[in-house]
């Protein structure tokens, strides 16, 4: 690329303008600006020349129009190798822009302001920052595209290295950055207004329309994983774009082999599990389940009693918590093969005991944050689309009621709500065993009601007796409700909703279970 003679700057965000602007100037570059920008770099005693004096045009509708115009086109959009380009520069007397600086109006952070009218947001959508952009990023051979602060310091650096003109790579990847700043911003704009409605001559936004007619998604790439689900698989990790990083994506990996896509996915279902829970909480899940789940007086006493839930499966699994692991709780599950440990830290203590184990991987997290709206809803892909729900974070039906004839005691109604609260996060069909704040027999994922009743007893054995059960969907046969009193089970939640629900009372009845129907059912596929 040739030298840059001339920079056209007409920011928004004016962080760091100041200086970029007097390193350019420093550099022989001569500077044009507009409006509050070319206010700014004056005072600051930065030579610079408005906009109006290279098209010979006001800026004029309330500064609606200040770049849009042919002379600023042709200048940023003139081929300098291009013979015939060239003469009509010449012969139109256009001045060459070989640098754009441009950040575009604040269209997002206006919609978020208490109280915004439709105006104010209409009059924040930009139309030359964008054209411009664009413009500068199509002819990025000649012209140097810059759309972020932060990249004032390396564009200075490359001109600096490169005496007043930046190599070939930079300029494609200020272009794409260019392109994605356009793109993003246009997106937001029609999210936005799609989800619009009009009442009277006024406009506002239609709270019952969580799904727009369109929607536009917004990934960038954290890292590529070593596989897939399976060797054979290529995979990536992607945080939602446009906004800062939550959850798992701002996740900090502490020590360990790197992550694979197995890893992320059971971190973030150890994660949901522990986040429903007041207590100090323990997960350990397997293949997205949770083998053992329990609440405890202390992290190590949870953990212990997850532990206890299901030894055989815990091997190689993944274990999450809602408090920082301390050295006690550590040196415990120090004595267990586990791929990964997720909680919101590790005291000093604990990052030596797991420092011994270098290929366990520690993951730190403030927490399941909820982020913004749209980071919340849940993504499922299908062949030729995708399905969109929002996420299931509602316990209970507005009649939760006990049907049966003996009443849960206290005790089985604080089991009950936990039993209830993890099944919630059990592949149905699900069932959940669980005494005195632990899970003792889940069954994951079976094709009928009944067989994970019988996988979830087998798994407990003998400390199925007095235990509680919660059942994720109704029971449409009572032969459910006769497995759990084989069982030894004393109280069962479950949705209700089936057409044969007096024939699963009855069964509760004869056998003295208390039941309760919660109205709402945790199908979760």
């Amino acid at each position: 690329m040739r030298r840059i003679e001339r920079a056209l700057i007409s920011v928004y965000d004016k962080t760091g303008v100041v200086d970029f602007a007097r390193g350019l100037a420093d550099l022989k570059t001569e500077i044009v600006s507009t409006g509050g920008t070319a206010r700014l770099l004056a005072a600051n005693g930065i030579a610079v020349r408005e906009v109006s004096d290279l098209t010979g045009f006001p800026e004029i509708l309330d500064g609606r129009v200040k770049t849009i115009n042919p002379r600023i086109a042709a200048g940023v959009l003139a081929i300098r190798d291009n013979s015939a380009h060239m003469a009509q520069v010449r012969e139109h007397a256009i001045p060459l822009i070989d640098l754009v600086c441009v950040n575009l109006y604040p269209f997002v952070e206006t919609t978020k302001k208490p109280g915004v009218q439709f105006e104010e947001v209409i009059e924040n959508i930009d139309i030359g920052g964008p054209s411009i952009l664009r413009a500068a990023s199509k002819n990025f051979q000649d012209v140097a595209v810059v759309t972020a602060p932060e990249d004032y310091d390396r564009v200075l650096q490359a001109l600096k290295a490169g005496k007043g003109a930046i190599d070939s790579t930079l300029l494609f990847d200020l272009a794409r950055k260019a392109f994605l700043c356009t793109a993003r911003y246009d997106a937001q704009i029609s999210q936005y207004l799609s989800r619009m409605t009009r009442l009277d001559d006024e406009f506002m936004l239609a709270v019952d329309n969580a799904f727009p007619p369109n929607i536009f998604m917004d990934f960038e790439k954290i890292a590529d994983l070593r596989y897939g689900e399976n060797p054979h698989q290529q995979a990536a990790f992607y945080k939602w774009g446009s906004q800062p990083a939550h959850g798992l994506a701002a996740a900090r990996q502490l020590q360990g082999k790197e992550l694979s896509y197995n890893n992320i996915v059971d971190l973030e279902a150890a994660l949901n599990l522990v986040c429903e829970f007041e207590q100090p909480a323990c997960s350990i899940i397997k293949h997205t389940n949770p083998c053992g789940t329990a609440i405890g007086v202390s992290t190590r006493d949870a953990y212990l009693k997850a532990y206890e839930a299901d030894t055989l499966s815990a091997f190689g699994s993944i274990i999450g918590v809602n408090r920082v692991v301390d050295q006690e709780t550590a040196t415990e599950m120090a004595k267990l093969f586990v791929e990964a440990i997720i909680a919101p830290g590790y005291d000093t203590g604990a990052i030596e005991v797991f420092g011994a184990k270098k290929n366990l991987r520690l993951i730190a997290t403030s927490g399941k944050d909820k982020g913004e709206e749209w980071a919340r809803v849940e993504i499922k892909r299908v062949t030729g689309g995708i399905l969109l729900q929002s996420p299931d974070e509602i316990l209970l039906g507005p009649e939760v009621q006990v049907v049966t004839k003996r009443q849960p005691t206290d005790q089985e109604r604080v089991d009950l709500e936990f039993a209830w609260r993890v099944v919630k996060h059990v592949k149905s069909n699900a069932i959940v065993l669980a005494k005195d704040g632990c899970t003792v027999g889940v069954g994951a994922g079976q094709m009928s009601r009944v067989e994970p009743v019988k996988i979830s007893i087998q798994k407990a054995n003998s400390k199925a007796r007095g235990s509680v059960l919660a059942s994720d969907a109704f029971f449409p046969f009572r032969d459910g409700i006769d497995e759990a009193a084989r069982g030894g089970i004393v109280a069962i939640i479950q949705p209700g909703g089936s057409v044969r629900d007096s024939e699963t009372i009855d069964a509760a009845n004869g056998h003295g279970i208390a039941m309760i129907f919660t109205g709402l059912r945790h199908f979760k596929h």
